[in-house]
Formats: C-alpha cells, sequence, structure tokens
C-alpha cells in the first residue's frame, strides 16, 4: 500500500512484482528515516508470498539517488556507525539477502549511497543519461554502506579503486562497459524496462530463482570446495521441488512450462 509522505514507497503490480519508490525527492537523498523504512520494507518483501520478484527506483527523473543527506552530517558525525552507517548497511544488506529478485531502475544521478543502493540490487538497468559516481573523497571520506567491497566485485580492483579515489561521474555508457550495468535503455524508460525484466524473471521458477541468488550470493568469497558444497545443497532442495518435475514434463512434452505461483 502506498503512503503519500512515507520516503519509501510501495506498490504491488501484476505478475508478483513489487515496486519500490525511494521518495525523497528531488534527489531522493538518504535519510536515517529512510534507511530504516527500507529496512522493514524488504523484511516485509521477504515474507509475502504473492511478490516473485522487487523493482527499486527513486521518485522522479532527476535522481534515482544522488547519496546522503548532507544535512544530517553535523548530527550524526560524532558517531556516524552508530547513528547512521550501521542502519545504512543493514538496509542495502537486506536488498542484497531478499531471496528474490531485485532490479533496479536507474534515472538520473546514482551518486554516493545511491550508487550502494543500486550495486546491493541484483540487476541494474539506466537510461542512457544517467550518470554514477563515488563522490565521497571530495567530503573527506569514503564510501562506508557496501561500495568499498560490492564495487571492485563488479568491476575490478583497479576501476573501483580510480571512481573512489578521484570521485569524478561516469556515464551509462562508461558504466555498462566496466559491467557495473547489466543494460542501458532510453531517456525516461527505465522503469519500463525494469518492470518487464522482472515479470519475465517471475515467470521462472520461485525456488530455482531464490538457489541461483543465494549460490551466487554466497559462493563469492568462498573455496572452491565450499561452492561446490553449497551447489549440491542447492541443487538437492531444488530437484524436490514441483516446478522441477514440471520443467521436466513440459520438455518431454515439448511445451511451455507452468511453474506454480504463477497466477
Amino acid at each position: 500500500m502506498t503512503r503519500e509522505h512515507s520516503p519509501i514507497l510501495t506498490e504491488l503490480l501484476d505478475g508478483g512484482i513489487a515496486k519500490v519508490v525511494l521518495n525523497n525527492p528531488p534527489l531522493n537523498v538518504v535519510t536515517v528515516r529512510m534507511s530504516e523504512r527500507l529496512l522493514e520494507t524488504m523484511k516485509g518483501l521477504e515474507g509475502d508470498e504473492s511478490v516473485r520478484a522487487v523493482v527499486l527506483t527513486g521518485a522522479g527523473q532527476k535522481a534515482f539517488c544522488a547519496g546522503a543527506d548532507i544535512k544530517e552530517f553535523p548530527s550524526v558525525r560524532d558517531r556516524v556507525v552508530e547513528k547512521k552507517l550501521t542502519r545504512e548497511n543493514e538496509a542495502f544488506g537486506a536488498i542484497e539477502s531478499l531471496s528474490k529478485p531485485v532490479v533496479a531502475a536507474i534515472e538520473g544521478l546514482a551518486f554516493g549511497g545511491g550508487c550502494e543502493i543500486a550495486l546491493a540490487c541484483d540487476l541494474r538497468l539506466a537510461a542512457e543519461d544517467a550518470r554514477f559516481a563515488f563522490p565521497e573523497v571530495k567530503l573527506g571520506v569514503l564510501p562506508g554502506s557496501g561500495g568499498l567491497y560490492r564495487l571492485p566485485e563488479l568491476v575490478g580492483p583497479a576501476r573501483a579503486l580510480e571512481l573512489m579515489y578521484l570521485g569524478e561521474p561516469i556515464s551509462a555508457g562508461e558504466a555498462k562497459s566496466m559491467g557495473l550495468l547489466n543494460r542501458v535503455v532510453p531517456k525516461g524508460r527505465a522503469l519500463e524496462h525494469a518492470i518487464a525484466l522482472a515479470r519475465e524473471i517471475a515467470r521462472r521458477p520461485r525456488e530455482a530463482v531464490a538457489a541461483i541468488k543465494q549460490g551466487i550470493r554466497e559462493s563469492s568469497g568462498a573455496s572452491r570446495a565450499e561452492a561446490v558444497r553449497l551447489t549440491l545443497e542447492l541443487s538437492e532442495r531444488v530437484f524436490m521441488t514441483d516446478d522441477a518435475v514440471e520443467g521436466y514434463e513440459a520438455f518431454v512434452e515439448k511445451r511451455e512450462p507452468r511453474f506454480g505461483g504463477m497466477g
């Protein structure tokens, strides 16, 4: 249900899609309250069986999220970890750990904490005129809510260091070429394309999709033996589902599968 004055808006769309909006226009900057509401929202979506995929976007066209609310800095600087960063890390981590796919639809700016939110999503689609930056160094600080470890995983350490050392914006095209984005789409159509992609994923078998996400996330940094063990555990789980039976039977019968829970 949408709440007009909430920093996070949630709308359930057909096809099992939940649209989550960062709602602090015009730049959708991250506040402590937004982080708290984002965490609550992710917890709610985790337990909602009707939701099969999530699209995360920003209100308006000017920014997905332009980073932290600088006006809050004086009030949190003395205990920034306790007052701000712990909450942000919990909220952004809840996006990453959600068992359902999360697709970011990015229009305009994704700077600082906004870029860190995008990194926590599974897939990122951006309008062709979108821009990305980690400008924290220009304020004498650093990305404190996931950028330090999520960005190098996507683009490699050297490019991550360059982006964070300089703090300069890059284009959507540059972001895609280095692996930060999955797709670049026409201006004003990021949300449309993200919803279409989320609906396509939502038509896939729920348990297999969840296992794929878990496997990729938990295998990162794991030893090869640990990755093999996890793969076998997840395979044991999904091969026992009704959807696995349906997938096999549909293949043999040369028809489209009808996976469970798709409405």
